[in-house]
């Protein structure tokens, strides 16, 4: 039971540990999109060493699982795990607590994204009545819909037909280009499918909210996702355009106050767009994705080294 074991440690350590030398990190502001692919890496990495734990307790603790598992290895590779002198109740609780829960994972998962449509559902049905498709209108293609309200607003209805939303306050309070720097963020957001990030991220802190690894993952997917958005944005309109575009659509909710906390990432945000921090150089970005790309291989080398080994020898 060593390589389980230390899977088992591998991936404990990484949920503890990843998140804090990432908080401590001065670049993800710089590259949102980069951090963004760091984040899903170590997420990857601690649920493939419990995935792959969880194979090989089962594998020690059941022969027929070993048989399975094992059918097309040669006797060496079976030896060098020494799994049938390892099994017994430990193996055997460790593998089903393990598969309870990836089982706890998937129900989770499939509870949000079921949560999820049926909000897009019920959203798209509102806008269906409040503005109500024109004739000839394709209703499967993507639309731009202008909702009479008070509060300027601009927000991305993801789906199989995509919706952006303007309300007629945006549309008086946004000048010049500002609007269609919104619009580019929004449809920033739409091309990256950065709502199955959201969904992700959210399922697993709901199913394991004492995992560090998986609440600090939550946290900045909704905060890397607008910082990425906004750098689409900017690319085409400029970083001082879509600041003011933040500002005019938040300015009446009291989020620029020093009491607010409900929306605290957007004046993040604007001073993020006005310091204009400079990109990291194209090599540090390619090491940082290759490094990071390294990460869910390290779990699969632990488990793969005793068998490797058997076959060198």
């Amino acid at each position: 039971m060593m390589v389980p074991a230390a899977l088992l440690l591998l991936g404990a350590l990484t949920a503890v540990l990843a998140p804090r030398l990432l908080a401590r990190a001065r670049w993800p502001e710089r590259e949102p999109v980069v951090a963004l692919w760091v984040w899903q890496c170590v997420v990857a990495a601690v649920l493939l060493c419990f995935g792959l734990s969880m194979l090989l307790s089962a594998a020690a603790a059941w022969q027929a699982v070993r048989g399975r598992l094992f059918a097309a290895a040669p006797h060496g590779v079976v030896d060098a795990y020494a799994l049938g002198a390892s099994g017994g109740p430990w193996a055997a609780g460790t593998a089903l607590l393990l598969a309870g829960g990836a089982l706890w994972t998937g129900a989770m998962l499939t509870a949000e994204v079921l949560r999820a449509r049926a909000r897009r559902r019920a959203q798209g049905s509102e806008l269906l009545v409040r503005a109500p498709l024109l004739p000839g209108e394709d209703p499967a293609g993507a639309r731009l819909v202008v909702l009479e309200g008070p509060r300027p607003d601009a927000w991305w209805l993801p789906g199989a037909a995509p919706q952006l939303v303007v309300t007629t306050a945006a549309l008086g309070r946004l000048k010049g280009s500002q609007l269609d720097a919104v619009l580019a963020h929004e449809q920033g957001h739409a091309a990256a499918r950065h709502d199955w990030l959201l969904h992700c991220s959210r399922a697993l802190s709901r199913g394991f909210p004492q995992v560090p690894v998986f609440a600090a993952f939550e946290a900045e997917m909704h905060r890397l996702v607008e910082l990425a958005a906004d750098d689409v944005a900017s690319r085409s309109y400029g970083r001082l355009t879509i600041a003011l575009a933040l500002v005019g659509l938040n300015e009446d909710r009291g989020v620029f106050g020093t009491s607010s906390t409900e929306h605290a990432h957007v004046p993040q945000r604007v001073r993020r767009l006005l310091s204009a921090a400079p990109r990291l150089s194209p090599g540090r970005r390619l090491r940082l994705t290759a490094l990071a790309a390294l990460v869910p291989a390290v779990p699969l080398l632990v488990a793969f080294v005793p068998g490797l080994s058997a076959l060198a020898a």
